[in-house]
């Protein structure tokens, strides 16, 4: 019997139910159970759009790791890396020394996630799906950092120029769009995918809209038949020379987006991770397909 009470006694000493500890229980957006320390202050990031989210809360000096590639605000090349987004090192991970890690089930590896938890390390997993889900997660780090006046006022700034572009695009037209993000072969936006959502957001409809693939692959043929009104080219992939991307197009003369001059290029960061930027992404959408409310807009 005493055996027991002495066990019972060092177990609610762990959880800090004798105030040796000031851990509190979050479920995470993937529905895990983590216990997350009071005032945590050494924070390890498993994403760039995190690392940016971070940042926006006014975490920088509580970031000891970040992912290869986080690489905004530019504050953040200073941070040391842990490793790729899809391939983070358990090694490095564990030497900085991390009190909470912060991932995204939208490509950090479970079994990392669970290897870290399973050496008694806090690790939170977000998992937005498309723009208020991106809120959300911002207002979910806020709270597990104890930064939730700084989540609430970025979050409120997101909503009000979203607010924004929703009223300013009410009853137009909604032009046909097809979104580029790689070229060999032609890889569109579908269901489920952030740029998707910010299309509709910004007044347009996705050509591609329908297709239950997040990333699907696009004929010439296909794209002919849907005839877009705007072709809109990712900056996606760092090799490719997006402006000549988008001159390739002429030879396509029937489109409809290329007849009337309306193929453009936009930075891959705004419409492609679940960060604040975001937000910037649906002010150059929004622009780009009306232009006639453009000078409204907050992002020129």
């Amino acid at each position: 019997m005493g055996r027991i009470c002495l066990k019972a006694l060092l177990f609610s000493l762990l959880l800090g139910g004798i105030g040796l500890s000031a851990d509190r229980i979050f479920v995470d957006e993937v529905g895990r159970r983590v216990l997350v320390p009071e005032h945590p202050s050494r924070i390890i990031s498993l994403s760039p759009s995190i690392t940016e989210i971070l940042f926006s809360l006014g975490l920088e000096e509580q970031i000891v790791g970040v992912s290869n590639h986080s690489d905004f605000p530019p504050q953040a090349l200073a941070k040391p890396r842990v490793g790729s987004y899809i391939n983070p090192s358990v090694e490095r991970t564990i030497s900085l020394n991390p009190d909470l890690i912060l991932a995204t089930a939208a490509g950090n590896p479970r079994e990392f996630v669970e290897r870290m938890e399973s050496l008694g390390l806090s690790v939170y997993t977000v998992f937005p799906k498309d723009f208020d889900g991106i809120l959300r997660s911002i207002s979910h780090i806020a709270s597990i950092t104890e930064r939730e006046h700084w989540g609430g006022r970025v979050v409120r700034e997101m909503m009000k120029r979203k607010q924004r572009i929703l009223q300013l695009t009410r009853g137009r037209n909604k032009p046909k769009v097809f979104l580029q993000i790689a070229t060999a072969p032609i890889v569109t936006v579908g269901k489920g995918s952030f740029a998707n959502d910010l299309i509709s957001l910004a007044g347009g409809q996705n050509i591609a809209g329908g297709e239950t693939a997040k990333y699907p692959r696009y004929s010439i043929e296909e794209i002919l038949i849907k005839a877009p009104d705007v072709i809109i080219i990712t900056s996606m992939d760092p090799k490719a020379d997006s402006q000549k991307l988008a001159e390739r197009w002429n030879q396509w003369k029937t489109i409809p987006a290329v007849k009337q001059g309306r193929v453009f290029v936009i930075d891959s960061d705004l419409v492609d991770l679940p960060s604040p930027r975001i937000i910037d992404g649906l002010e150059a959408f929004a622009g780009i397909l009306h232009p006639e409310v453009k000078g409204m807009l907050r992002n020129r």
